[in-house]
């Protein structure tokens, strides 16, 4: 009976001795971006008024009924009461994380944070408080490292990615080539790219005012979200409930938004496509407008179209320069004219007054009115100042750059005066 047992152990110990070799891991040491999570549950539980935080790191800009808010990228919004644009004050800061898009309609305030979509009642500035959410509506995406050192292995089952920790990273590796984990080095990274009469809140009618950066838009009862590739289209009838009506897809590498009337301008890393949206709820694709590989926000006013294209960035491309659109006939938009610029980003358009807010170069103000003219109209240039955004607003510019917001007056074209900044603490 022995003689029987002995060889189907022997059998048995070496079958596990060949499947454990398979199976055998070795470690990976190396200095790279580890990642710091934070929990799901924490994400939608951390929306809250927070005291002291200084603006260090501004993103995009909104303007609406005399506030001004400014995202903390990725970290929340302060909001300025801009009553008086030469002394605006500040009023809160609402903790946000993953925050990089804002929009507002009546009195509710939109917001990604991460993967979902928060809803805000800002109605009363001081209670400003959480009364929605859509949950994994946005994709998961990562923030930048702010460095050319390799990611180390995200598990989204930890939650998302708050930060990254420069430090020795050690991964466990398999010999079986199958059961690699990814490993993220710098050729395959991801990078994300207001003595005043302080009034109550935000009104509960109209829509505020972005910026030519933004991914959000509205247009009556629609909230428009890009994600990228696709356009989110949500049901705001009852704002503070937002329904989802269906997402898109209209291309590869979408970046921003810009609505005027019935028409929508999206900027792309390859052109510029335009949708008629008469219907809110119908996208109707009527051109699309190509260029070089490059970044480019867009801004539109009467037959022309205004879309800066800059190079450096994760979109690709080597072209730095605004480009004049004639759109008369949306259907077949076409090139009045090129002009150099040195890095731009956001631009804004009143009048005959186009902003570039042109990187390092500064803000530049030219006249539009010859559009086959424009870089021989330049009125004037800040060069101190590395603008990436503007938003015009009646006589006065809203301007964002990295050292802060700038509010101007420009009632006189031939003497622009600065009223106010607000400057980012180091």
């Amino acid at each position: 009976m022995n003689t029987k047992i002995i060889p189907i152990i022997a059998i048995f110990a070496l079958g596990s001795i060949l499947f454990y070799s398979c199976e055998d891991t070795t470690y990976r040491e190396y200095k790279g971006n580890a990642p710091v999570y934070i929990s799901y549950a924490d994400l939608r539980t951390s929306v809250k008024p927070a005291e002291n935080v200084d603006l260090k790191n501004p993103g995009k800009i909104y303007y609406k009924d005399n506030y001004i808010f400014i995202v903390e990228e990725l970290k929340g919004i302060h909001v300025f009461d801009n009553i008086n644009p030469s002394a605006p004050v500040k009023k809160t800061f609402i903790t946000i994380p993953g925050v990089v898009d804002i929009s507002i309609s009546g009195n509710i305030l939109y917001a990604d944070s991460y993967v979902d979509l928060v809803v805000l009642d800002v109605q009363d500035i001081a209670n400003i408080h959480e009364v929605g959410r859509i949950k994994d509506i946005l994709p998961y995406t990562v923030p930048p490292t702010g460095n050319d050192f390799p990611k180390g292995n995200i598990d989204k089952e930890k939650g998302l990615v708050l930060r990254w920790d420069l430090t020795t990273i050690k991964e466990r590796v398999y010999n079986n080539p199958i059961n690699y984990p990814i490993f993220l080095t710098t050729m395959n990274k991801t990078d994300l790219s207001f003595s005043s009469q302080i009034g109550a809140g935000v009104s509960s009618g109209g829509t505020g005012i972005g910026g030519s950066m933004a991914r959000f838009g509205i247009k009556d009862n629609v909230l428009y979200l890009l994600d990228g590739n696709n356009i989110n289209l949500l049901d705001i009838t009852v704002k503070s409930t937002p329904a989802k009506l269906f997402d898109t897809f209209v291309g590869g590498g979408i970046e921003t938004m810009f609505i005027t009337g019935n028409n929508m301008f999206l900027g792309t890393t390859t052109g510029m496509i335009i949708y008629d949206i008469t219907n809110p709820q119908t996208l109707i694709r009527k051109s699309t407008y190509n260029h070089m590989r490059s970044c480019d926000p867009v801004v539109v006013d009467d037959t022309l179209a205004y879309i800066t294209l800059r190079s450096g960035t994760t979109c690709g491309g080597n072209v730095n320069c605004l480009d004049v659109v004639n759109i008369k006939n949306l259907s077949a938009p076409a090139l009045v004219r090129s002009y150099p610029m040195t890095n731009p980003y956001g631009l804004g358009k009143h009048g005959n007054l186009l902003f570039v807010c042109d990187g390092t170069a500064g803000l530049k103000v030219y006249n539009s009115t010859d559009a086959k003219n424009i870089s021989s109209n330049l009125i004037y240039t800040y060069p101190n100042i590395r603008a990436f955004d503007a938003i015009p607003i009646g006589d006065i510019l809203v301007l964002i750059g990295d050292d802060g917001l700038y509010q101007y007056n420009y009632s006189n074209i031939s003497n622009i005066t600065l009223m106010s900044s607000i400057l980012v603490v180091k």
